[in-house]
């Protein structure tokens, strides 16, 4: 299986729907860039919550290049709400499992990326504050 997302330079929009803590469902919004340079590769994402008022989460990751385990990438990112996060992003058939924590504790959580197409995944996600879901999503990501 050959990978898209993370594994190409490239732009993807995404739509879709949030939920709350309290399972208060909103449609979504935003972008995905990936870039690869010669020591790392980075994705920048911002998702928009249509919400009244509307909230932004912005992502900025920073992936190790895959070395000898072609099938698994650690990452680290900036999170504008949950503070520093590390990860592995790892390969499983047709998907992309991105497993987190925060770097002070106490976050936590998962995201599937399954691919449809080349140009199309859908990703579920959810994070988890100690045994609290604080939120979730699924969107549909294309190239």
């Amino acid at each position: 299986m050959h990978h898209t997302f993370l594994y190409e330079p490239g732009r993807w929009t995404m739509s879709g729907m949030f939920w709350s803590a309290d399972g208060a469902g909103m449609a979504v919004e935003g972008s995905t860039e990936i870039s690869h340079g010669q020591h790392c590769w980075m994705l920048a994402g911002r998702m928009r919550v249509l919400a009244t008022p509307p909230a932004e989460f912005v992502n900025i990751y920073t992936i190790e290049i895959p070395g000898r385990d072609a099938l698994a990438s650690k990452w680290s990112s900036e999170n504008s709400s949950l503070g520093k996060l590390h990860g592995v992003f790892t390969l499983v058939g047709s998907s992309i499992l991105s497993l987190y924590r925060s770097e002070q504790g106490g976050y936590l959580g998962t995201e599937h990326l399954h691919q449809m197409t080349p140009d199309q995944y859908v990703a579920d996600g959810v994070i988890l504050m100690d045994d609290r879901r604080l939120s979730s999503w699924r969107v549909t990501l294309t190239r």
